[in-house]
């Protein structure tokens, strides 16, 4: 197998962009390399992948692409609630029966890392995920690594830490047919964790890939901020077709990150504010000042996120970093030679009665609130409950409700998602329906997927640490 990152020939800026830069100038014109699609043996392309050697317009970013709905993307699209984990097996680990437990576990796409940084690596394992019905988020190719993260996309070629928008669209389309005639390419990790200041690069790097690859997902994942403005002008700038986050929340003696919930109103509001799928990772081990997680603290950290509207959950981290990273990685959910950690158990029990289940209710949503109920004082970024239209009161236990309503502006119902915010404590509370304005009220069975009515009176609530129980009310 020819690698993708073959050297087609110097140019004026091959030094800049690294090995296996294309012949950039004459791609930009049309003519592009060959694609290496003819080596890979899958005639299935990735949805909405032009065909190798065309491109949409010369220069990529000339004209502003159209932005697709999040509805017709991968990952995002269709009525599964997908679920996703960093850092998977290295290379020498990405074996066939390795894929198969990813899959096992529950998980729905790969976000690549652990050291795969070879084209050859990269459709090897896309290979291992189309066999193992796993989608994947490439990362760390050089041809999207040089036209997102080390150079800034430029008109003016005297910048030598810049790509043009035409030489930035020639790398992309090496990336793309490289990877695209695998079915199991979702899209490419433009960046993890830019600042600010990258956010215009970053609009011509993702309106290169809707040109170019309408059918990928331009992913990129933001760093934590109690900053509104640096996740409010994300979506301005950028127009994503998700927001998505990392904040770990479990910290060493037993503490609570004070602004986890700030954050996550603060991105809530932002997806909100764009009309696009909001993400986040949660925490499955131990490093510098933080703790390793109980298997009540993943199903804590899954819950608090979906009633704060989340649509998509990644786990940070699936197979353990070793030591020499330097931040005192403790065991994930695959230790770092190989073995399954009580998490790994946990999480697939999660992943598959109850995340999958409660996702597919909840994705086609909308967040309508999000509030603490008995809670004295409130977190940072936390709102109190107030009685609601359908809703009159709350007793009991701390709890964290999260209001949706359906994209149909007509209907007056509202489904619940009741989350008790304790990881380490029961819960006892009862929320009582508005009999003046709620017709029916239904309790959301994951094993079956149905609901099961239930009288219109005061609903008590007995919720082990970390759990959460979905009610649909349907109103008069």
């Amino acid at each position: 197998m020819q690698s993708p990152h073959r050297s087609l020939g110097p140019t004026r800026r091959s030094l800049l962009l690294g090995a296996g830069a294309t012949a950039l100038t004459t791609a930009a014109a049309g003519t592009l390399p060959a694609a290496a699609s003819a080596a890979t043996g899958d005639s299935t392309a990735a949805g909405g992948v032009p065909a190798a050697g065309t491109v949409a317009s010369a220069g990529g970013a000339a004209s502003p692409a159209a932005v697709p709905s999040p509805d017709e993307l991968p990952l995002t699209g269709g009525a599964e609630f997908t679920i996703g984990l960093f850092w998977p097996p290295h290379p020498y680990a990405s074996t066939a029966e390795r894929y198969a437990e990813i899959r096992s576990a529950g998980f729905d796409f790969i976000i690549s890392g652990n050291y795969a940084g070879d084209g050859n690596i990269f459709q090897y394992q896309l290979d291992l995920a189309r066999t193992a019905g796993l989608q994947m988020l490439i990362s760390d190719d050089i041809q999207i690594r040089n036209m997102s993260r080390w150079f800034s996309i430029s008109d003016n070629t005297a910048d030598f830490l810049s790509v043009t928008p035409a030489e930035a669209s020639a790398l992309y389309i090496r990336a793309r047919d490289a990877y695209g005639p695998y079915s199991s390419l979702a899209g490419f990790n433009l960046y993890d964790e830019p600042g600010a200041g990258w956010f215009g690069t970053l609009a011509k790097a993702v309106a290169i890939s809707r040109e170019l690859a309408p059918g990928l997902l331009p992913y990129i994942n933001l760093l934590p901020s109690d900053d509104p403005a640096y996740y409010r002008t994300f979506v301005d700038v950028v127009k994503p077709s998700l927001i998505s986050f990392d904040r770990y929340p479990l910290l060493s003696e037993n503490r609570e990150d004070a602004n986890y919930f700030h954050n996550w109103a603060i991105i809530r509001d932002a997806a909100l504010h764009g009309d696009i799928p909001s993400w986040v990772f949660i925490q499955t081990l131990a490093y510098n000042n933080h703790r390793e997680p109980t298997a009540a603290e993943l199903l804590w950290q899954i819950n608090i996120s979906l009633a704060y509207g989340a649509k998509g959950i990644q786990y940070f981290t699936y197979w353990t970093p070793e030591a020499a990273r330097g931040e005192g990685f403790g065991p994930a959910l695959i230790t770092v030679d190989g073995r399954r950690t009580p998490r790994y158990a946990a999480a697939q029990k999660i992943n598959t009665t109850w995340l999958h289940q409660v996702g597919r209710e909840l994705k086609p949503l909308v967040s309508e609130s999000v509030a603490h109920a008995n809670e004295t004082p409130l977190p940072n970024g936390a709102v109190g409950f107030t009685p609601i239209n359908l809703v009159t009161g709350v007793s009991g236990s701390s709890v964290v409700i999260g209001t949706f309503r359906s994209r149909d502006t007509t209907s007056a119902d509202r489904w619940l998602l009741v989350a008790n915010r304790s990881h380490s404590a029961r819960a006892q509370a009862v929320v009582t329906p508005n009999q003046q304005t709620v017709a029916s009220v239904g309790l959301f069975q994951p094993a079956s997927q149905t609901y099961t009515a239930r009288p219109v009176a005061p609903i008590p609530f007995d919720l082990a640490p970390g759990a959460a129980t979905l009610v649909k009310l349907g109103a008069k």
